[in-house]
């Protein structure tokens, strides 16, 4: 028999009958490179959702609460390992690098709906005692710098008022409940936050905004290039 020949037998049948090796051995090399692109994207899909579910996650930014250290069509990358990631489908967190800090800019389960993610800084740690005075926040009877914060002009709301306080909690001195944080956005005038639905649970958190890899501007269709790969403090 020819050496580039294979016998094979018909099933039900005492005859051999001969194939030529090539072609088989050629479709068994396409089989093998389907299968290792197969096991590549599979590899690939399931390293994603891992780092997405325990590392980093992007998120866009609808609004302009974080004005103007976040913009609306920001696009940033949230650190979830930071705080310790989440376990999936659960509010159980693994072990993380360290707690949230006063200063951090987090993402977290909106305490009204959860099926949405907020963004806000937090304002206030657990035990803190948060006042809010016209534009002057308090933490534990001192006031708090804040120079990453906006307020509308003066005058045309009633939010920047020395003597107005309109919000559910901060408007007397308020004590952080332990695992919670008071979070406020930046554009402090145009920010639904702390001051009016509460305090944020430590299980909630998502994670720590770190990083703006993209940001477009849907007004002018064009992209905000001096905001890529910046730093978020």
């Amino acid at each position: 028999m020819d050496e580039h020949e294979i016998e094979a037998r018909v099933p039900g049948s005492p005859e051999a009958r001969s194939l030529p090796a090539e072609p088989v051995r050629a479709q068994r090399r396409k089989k093998s490179v389907t299968r290792e692109y197969v096991e590549a994207i599979v590899i690939a899909i399931l390293l994603a959702l891992v780092i997405r579910t325990l590392v980093v996650q992007a998120f866009t930014i609808p609004s302009g609460s974080m004005m103007d250290t976040l913009l609306v069509g920001d696009y940033i990358l949230v650190n979830k390992f930071l705080y310790g990631p989440e376990i999936p489908f659960t509010d159980t967190h693994l072990p993380g690098l360290r707690a949230p800090q006063r200063g951090d800019i987090i993402v977290f389960k909106y305490p009204q709906d959860e099926r949405r993610d907020f963004i806000k800084r937090i304002v206030g740690t657990p035990g803190d005692r948060i006042l809010v005075r016209g534009r002057q926040v308090f933490v534990n009877g001192q006031p708090l710098t804040e120079p990453y914060t906006k307020h509308a002009e003066v005058g045309t709301t009633r939010l920047g008022s020395d003597t107005y306080c309109g919000y559910a909690y901060a408007c007397e001195p308020t004590v952080v409940p332990p695992d919670s944080y008071f979070v406020m956005g930046d554009n402090r005038d145009n920010s639904q936050d702390s001051r009016y639905w509460g305090f944020v649970r430590r299980e909630k958190i998502k994670g720590k905004a770190f990083l703006i890899y993209w940001s477009w501007d849907s007004d002018r269709h064009w992209l905000r290039w001096w905001r890529l790969a910046n730093y978020i403090p």
